[in-house]
């Protein structure tokens, strides 16, 4: 509410902390979702920070709000919880392809752009250097009908390259290849979503 995301998601402030109070503000297991639909991630990266540094998408993510949810069933809500989210520290080294059979062979699901965003803004501490992670859950497909290559991830910029050393150390939303493995990057899943 201190962002001020309920008012260009177009939801009462009143259903957040109703949301909150049903779920349990005391507790640690859960976060606070907002449909996609209603929080682009355009939106949510600048809002994102790291000590007195804005968050930001790469220049070449220009298409960052047309990574939807793929294999993901969504609560039928402008807001849901996130049960049991984990940064996949894991699959560290793994790439998304591999990752998601074992994310889904566990039971759980790959988390979306728009999910690991929202979970920086709650958690901040989450994009921690060197263990940062991927959100593989959003995808985009082509007009073919074949999945875009690229996969979204939130890390910490080192301010170099078309990043700026002014951005050295932001939290930067950009992207990976599907089938590439980084030591750096876990791949972040959820152990399920509901409606409080």
């Amino acid at each position: 509410m201190d962002l001020d995301l309920h008012t260009f998601a177009g939801v009462p402030a009143e259903a957040l902390t109703d949301a909150a109070v049903r779920a349990g503000a005391e507790r640690t297991d859960a976060l606070l979702a907002i449909d996609p639909a209603l929080a682009p991630p355009s939106a949510l990266a600048p809002l994102m920070r790291r000590g007195e540094k804005p968050g930001f998408v790469v220049e070449d993510m220009t298409d960052v709000d047309a990574f939807g949810p793929n294999g993901v069933d969504l609560p039928d809500s402008p807001l849901y919880l996130i049960q049991a989210p984990d940064r996949g520290d894991e699959f560290e080294n793994a790439s998304p392809a591999e990752a998601l059979e074992a994310i889904t062979a566990g039971g759980r699901s790959p988390l979306l752009l728009t999910e690991g965003l929202l979970w920086v803004l709650q958690v901040p501490e989450i994009l921690e250097r060197n263990h940062c992670f991927m959100t593989i859950g959003s995808r985009i497909r082509k007009a073919s009908g074949q999945l875009d290559s690229r996969t979204p991830a939130l890390w910490i910029s080192g301010g170099t390259g078309r990043d700026g050393t002014t951005r050295r150390d932001a939290p930067k939303l950009g992207w990976c290849w599907w089938n590439n493995r980084h030591t750096w990057l876990g791949i972040a899943s959820a152990g399920g979503r509901t409606v409080g």
